[in-house]
């Protein structure tokens, strides 16, 4: 069960950055098959290797196992932009999530 989630949440947040497989692994220090063997559930990673793969991705591994967030790239830079505006401006945006949801 946690394996398959693993190999999943790493295969849709590398799609998510639009890198390849190869790529990703070569960044991270690994043979140019590694992340395509995590994804195919053929192995996983150490600890370390883990945390190489979070820093790749830019999230905490916390924010790497929340499945409550589909998408974190896009809402951590969300994220930046709420913060340059003001109470009124928030509370507006509030609202329109709020009919969202």
């Amino acid at each position: 069960m946690y394996e398959d989630y693993f190999s999943e949440r790493l295969t849709a947040l590398r799609m998510q950055k639009n890198v390849s497989a190869r790529e990703m692994s070569l960044a991270i220090g690994q043979n140019e098959s590694y992340i395509n063997r995590i994804e195919n559930r053929k192995t996983y990673p150490s600890m370390q290797a883990f945390f190489y793969i979070c820093e790749y991705l830019e999230l905490t591994p916390k924010e790497f196992f929340d499945d409550e967030i589909i998408y974190p790239f896009r809402t951590k830079e969300l994220a930046k932009q709420l913060g340059r505006l003001s109470t009124a401006q928030l509370d507006a945006i509030s609202e329109l999530v709020k009919a969202f949801t």
